[in-house]
């Protein structure tokens, strides 16, 4: 038996979805993760926790499911103040991931939007040992330079410090990072930098030269912290895999509902929904399909790196088919997929066309290392994730992200939903076909390792 020739995808297609609406846990997963877990920093009791958590309900589901321990660099940000001079005005920052301690009085100097022009002239006005301001949004009419190579030339101009101006109103900030995971050894922020609200930002814009007086004081250390695993093992191929994959981790002190509480319940709603599938109908997926949750994408990308080495490190080991990567499900509701090679364009879309849902299956035109995904991209493996808000109609609450305002509420309840049934009918489909229907992936590491040189300090298009 070569396919499912005999599996009825109307009626499959009919109990996948009226179970993803009538049956959903949705509510009890976000309440749970966001609630009473809350904040999951990596390497935190509460991130341990959350992994319990998701093992047990992967386990109910008929799964078996683990922890895989890995060592994690992580950081703790435990102290951050700022006071103008000299009337003591507070300044609310928040430091960049992985900023070290550090304390600095110094005077203020306007870098705008940290552009090449921007910087000499500012340079021009003393630059060297002072704290830039410098605002996140990239120059109108101007090519656009990821915030963190501006870090780097400030910090190649002397500054001592940077703060950002976040886009956001109403006196919020978030945590960023200030490196690029696809640049070999930009692992760090170039300089001591943190964020800061628009408002500050538009006070301090008003006292330049004045003296700031900053301190931040942080930690780094080296922590254990756990990916979860768990597979559905399918009947005609059980060697080959695909993975659907989140990140469970948040920043600190988020709930990280958007961020990533809507991808941890997709994974554990799909789970459901398939291996019940498989018991009402006695049919498992044509190939084995994995359910992993990672540790640690809010630091570096820790926890897919790890799983990557963990099961693909031996050059015998088998690669994914796909890997498909849940991050922010609650940014747009579903369009489709977007893959980071060519080549399985064609028989995605055929699994598309199948749903009749209209969704579509597209390329990125640039390797984007932002998410869980892009540890397998660079390995050579085909990875992809959802087409929701990227290329336009992204939810007004997906501007709460990294942030302690990012709560369940921010959760779309409808379109999570949806989600979860379109995610579930697609990797079932891809399930079931055949091997010799299965592009042949001719990417080599080498070939990856170029396009991430091209591709160093461009901005990833998103719209």
């Amino acid at each position: 038996m070569e396919t499912h020739s005999m599996r009825d995808w109307r009626n499959a297609d009919r109990w996948l979805m009226g179970e993803a609406w009538t049956g959903s846990r949705i509510v009890e997963h976000a309440t749970q993760l966001c609630d009473v877990i809350g904040p999951r920093w990596a390497s935190s009791a509460a991130e341990r926790q959350c992994t319990e958590f998701i093992v047990s309900q992967l386990s109910a589901c008929g799964l078996t499911a683990e922890r895989q321990e890995f060592n994690l660099h992580t950081w703790s940000p435990n102290k951050a103040e700022a006071r103008l001079l000299p009337e003591s005005i507070v300044i609310d920052p928040v430091p960049v991931i992985r900023c070290p301690s550090f304390s600095i009085r110094a005077p203020v100097v306007d870098v705008g939007f940290g552009t090449s022009y921007e910087i000499e002239r500012a340079s021009a006005q003393g630059l060297a040992g002072a704290i830039a301001i410098m605002q996140l949004a990239y120059q109108p009419f101007t090519e656009p330079v990821p915030m963190p190579y501006r870090l780097r030339n400030l910090a190649a101009r002397g500054a001592a410090a940077a703060l950002l101006v976040d886009t956001k109103t109403g006196g919020r900030t978030e945590y960023r990072w200030a490196h690029d995971m696809r640049e070999d050894g930009f692992r760090d922020p170039p300089l001591p930098a943190a964020t800061i609200s628009r408002e500050h930002g538009a006070l301090l814009r008003k006292h330049v030269g004045k003296e700031l007086e900053i301190k931040v004081e942080s930690e780094l250390r080296e922590a254990t912290t756990a990916n979860v695993h768990s597979e559905l093992v399918g009947e005609l191929w059980p060697q080959e895999h695909i993975i659907v994959g989140a990140h469970h981790d948040t920043v600190y002190g988020t709930p990280g509902g958007n961020d990533n509480a809507s991808g941890v319940i997709a994974i554990l709603e799909v789970a459901r929904l398939l291996t019940e599938l498989c018991r009402s109908t006695g049919q498992a997926p044509g190939r084995s399909i994995r359910f992993v949750t990672f540790s640690a994408e809010e630091q570096s990308l820790q926890g897919s790196t790890a799983y990557v080495a963990t099961h693909y490190s031996d050059p015998s080991a088998q690669h994914p088919r796909l890997v498909i990567n849940l991050d922010e499900l609650s940014t747009g509701c579903i369009k489709g997929l977007v893959l980071a090679f060519p080549h399985l364009r064609q028989l995605v879309q055929e699994q598309f066309d199948d749903m009749r849902e209209g969704l579509i299956c597209h390329v990125m035109a640039q390797l984007d290392g932002t998410s869980d995904h892009f540890p397998f991209i660079r390995a050579g493996m085909d990875a992809a994730h959802m087409w929701r808000w990227r290329f336009g109609g992204r939810n007004a609450d997906s501007d709460f992200h990294h942030e302690p305002s990012d709560t369940a509420d921010k959760i779309n309840l409808r379109e999570l939903k949806e989600f979860v049934g379109h995610i579930a009918r697609l990797l079932l489909r891809l399930a079931d076909v055949p091997p010799g229907r299965w592009p042949t992936n001719e990417i080599a590491t080498d070939d990856v390792a170029r396009r991430l040189e091209l591709e160093r300090a461009t901005v990833v298009r998103v719209m």
